[in-house]
């Protein structure tokens, strides 16, 4: 069963109008993802991407009312089991990087332009995703 879990795609426009993108390393493979994660109790799920945001990759910032699409990978548990996936991606426009956040010392963070953060992901639906990505449809969503 296809279990459903939400991502932010934290994203920021540089000093030359390019767009860029947040990504940080997963804490068991070390390869690069986005910030995501299960649904909370008493939050939506627009609101929990925001909360995995800050705990994962120490972002601050504003979050779309509206996903910017959605993407499917298989989660491998501790027990070895394997949970399909259907995460929806909610774009957080980025305020400000904390020094010091929950994660910090579990992971790393860095900026990647689209096509530089879609070559770097193992996920077929959330590359295209981020290939096809434009600065005018996320000024839009946010």
């Amino acid at each position: 069963m296809t279990q459903t879990q939400m991502a932010a795609l934290p994203v920021t426009i540089d000093q030359k109008g390019d767009l860029r993108i947040l990504m940080i390393t997963s804490r068991d493979t070390g390869r690069w993802v986005l910030p995501k994660g299960w649904p909370m109790k008493g939050k939506n799920l627009r609101r929990a991407a925001e909360q995995e945001a800050m705990e994962e990759a120490g972002v601050i910032g504003e979050v779309s009312k509206k996903p910017i699409g959605v993407y499917h990978y298989t989660k491998r548990m501790e027990k070895g089991d394997d949970i399909p996936c259907e995460v929806i991606l909610f774009p957080l426009k980025v305020k400000k990087l904390l020094r010091s956040w929950p994660e910090r010392d579990e992971r790393k963070r860095k900026w990647f332009s689209p096509k530089g953060a879609a070559k770097r992901v193992d996920e077929e639906d959330l590359r295209a995703i981020l290939s096809d990505i434009k600065t005018e449809e996320l000024a839009l969503a946010l």
